[in-house]
């Protein structure tokens, strides 16, 4: 290992410890307050993107980036999902990515029950998936109805263990607070290859909630 190797995977774990903390915080704050956790999660990412070395940012975008664009806080976007056992069908086969570093195997291991807001109370799923390897991770991504027009085409994430974004559970199941919803880091630089929300999980309405489209900073 080079030295030029060595600080990139030091810094990497540094990204990853910050952001560790910002989520076990978040979880914290939320309780009492999910609007001023929102505000908080939103001034990290915007410090981090605009100043540390693993910034998903390229380089000369970084001296005009003036943050990172959300839809309006919304509280009924903030939900607590039941987890449910799979029951084979198209939900049940994995997806592979791709990276310089290998392959990423997403094995789907449940499925999240919510009712979104205005919905009539009609609910919707979305598959978890488990991000197989040592350690291992719960990976939730989705796409919507805005996806591609407002927010990112290729959706967003919701939950990423392995890099720490954990919004908790509630008594009955897992928080899908749609507000912290965030853009995978290929949506700002081709430098990154991400996993992108399979069919099952592309939502058949708009969820206005959550980090908007970053192609101003491409």
């Amino acid at each position: 290992m080079d030295y030029n190797e060595a600080e990139q995977i030091l810094t990497l774990v540094d990204w990853r410890r910050r952001i560790a903390r910002l989520y076990q915080r978040i979880r914290e704050l939320s309780v009492t307050d999910p609007a001023g956790a929102w505000g908080l999660f939103r001034e990290t990412r915007d410090r981090m993107f605009a100043a540390h070395p693993q910034s998903p940012l390229e380089e000369a975008t970084r001296s005009t980036f003036t943050g990172i664009d959300y839809f309006p806080y919304n509280p009924a976007w903030r939900l607590e999902g039941e987890v449910e056992s799979l029951h084979g069908g198209a939900a049940s086969e994995a997806f592979v990515v791709h990276v310089p570093e290998g392959e990423v195997r997403c094995r789907p291991f449940a499925a999240v029950r919510f009712v979104p807001p205005g919905s009539g109370r009609t609910a919707a799923v979305l598959t978890l998936f488990w991000i197989e390897g040592y350690g291992g991770g719960i990976f939730l991504p989705f796409a919507d109805l805005t996806s591609g027009t407002e927010s990112y085409g290729g959706g967003r994430y919701l939950c990423d263990t392995i890099k720490g974004a954990d919004l908790g559970s509630g008594p009955n199941g897992l928080i899908l607070d749609f507000n912290f919803a965030y853009n995978p880091s290929c949506a700002y630089s081709p430098r990154f290859i991400c996993p992108l929300a399979p069919a099952e999980n592309r939502l058949p309405f708009r969820v206005e909630a959550g980090e908007l489209s970053p192609t101003v900073f491409v």
